[in-house]
């Protein structure tokens, strides 16, 4: 009988979809993209058409954004502890003193890891808000370059419209700006997992402090 539940359990467990518990967004993650997906929305009639042309809806836009912070984050992190261990290796002694907070040091490569950690998703966010403004100026233009006359407006379709009544055509054409600048319209929404050196931590990565195991907050 008890062979029976734990099989039955097991079962449960690998019926459950695969990568359930990795592709769940934390609060952090969806505040930040509350945030963006807030600043991209803007303000007046061509930035709140280009947004729905793009996102669909500001759920949309919280549910895509968030991901791509916990994939920021995840990757920070990994470059972060990277980085640590390099810095390590050229002087561990000096590297505790460095970084180290508690009576043993031990905590050093915890604390710069989070340390590097922020400070590279404080240049994302940067960059984020910097491809917000320019997702909102490629609004702007195409509704400049759409016009208001019928003629203007037929003409627009025809060249940015992709679809088979051409109603596609601001999305298009903002897409198409944005991308052009660098800005929203360019990202690459690919997530990067944990290489496995992450695993081969020594003994003084495992001394860290309480909040050391948490993902560092931007």
């Amino acid at each position: 009988m008890k062979r029976i539940v734990i099989t039955a359990a097991a079962l449960v467990a690998f019926a459950a979809p695969a990568g359930t518990a990795a592709a769940t967004t934390s609060k952090a993650d969806k505040q930040e993209a509350k945030k963006e997906c807030r600043a991209l929305r803007g303000t007046i009639k061509a930035e709140r058409e280009a947004f729905r042309a793009e996102f669909s809806s500001f759920g949309a836009c919280v549910h895509k954004k968030a991901s791509e912070a916990k994939a920021e984050r995840k990757e920070a992190r990994r470059n972060a502890a990277q980085e640590c261990r390099d810095e390590r290796s050229k002087g561990p002694e000096a590297f505790r003193e460095k970084y180290g907070t508690n009576h043993n040091k031990k905590n050093a490569f915890g604390k710069c890891v989070s340390q590097k950690a922020k400070a590279k998703l404080h240049k994302q966010d940067k960059e984020d808000a910097a491809a917000a403004e320019e997702f909102k100026n490629a609004a702007k233009e195409c509704d400049d370059e759409r016009g208001d006359t019928a003629q203007s407006r037929k003409a627009f379709a025809e060249k940015y419209g992709t679809n088979h009544n051409k109603n596609n055509a601001f999305g298009k054409c903002v897409a198409q700006k944005a991308h052009d600048q660098g800005g929203e319209g360019n990202q690459d929404d690919t997530s990067h997992g944990q290489s496995g050196d992450d695993h081969g931590q020594s003994g003084d990565d495992h001394g860290q402090s309480g909040d050391d195991h948490g993902k560092p907050s931007s």
